[in-house]
């Protein structure tokens, strides 16, 4: 039972720490899983190197992305940072 009582603190730290850090961060990246996984051709993107652009064309894991220039780079679906609506 001492052992038990001197263990709690540290079991309350690591639970404390999975509800805060841990949990969020896994809900984050399953939304962004299925955000890469919805794209769709037309759909206006940003890229985690800051380019902006229209998807051209989609593979299984890239995406092909036209800026407005008509200049068309090919990218991986990962390095789709955000899906712009404009409405």
């Amino acid at each position: 039972m001492d052992l038990l009582i001197s263990l709690s603190p540290i079991i309350l730290m690591f639970v404390i720490f999975y509800f805060l850090l841990i949990r969020p961060q896994q809900k984050r990246q399953k939304q962004v899983r299925q955000m890469q996984a919805d794209l769709q051709k037309g759909d206006n993107v940003i890229t985690i190197g800051g380019f902006h652009g229209v998807i051209h064309a989609l593979d299984e894991d890239t995406i092909v992305i036209q800026a407005s220039d008509g200049t068309k780079l090919t990218y991986d679906r990962s390095a789709v940072r955000d899906v712009k609506n404009e409405s």
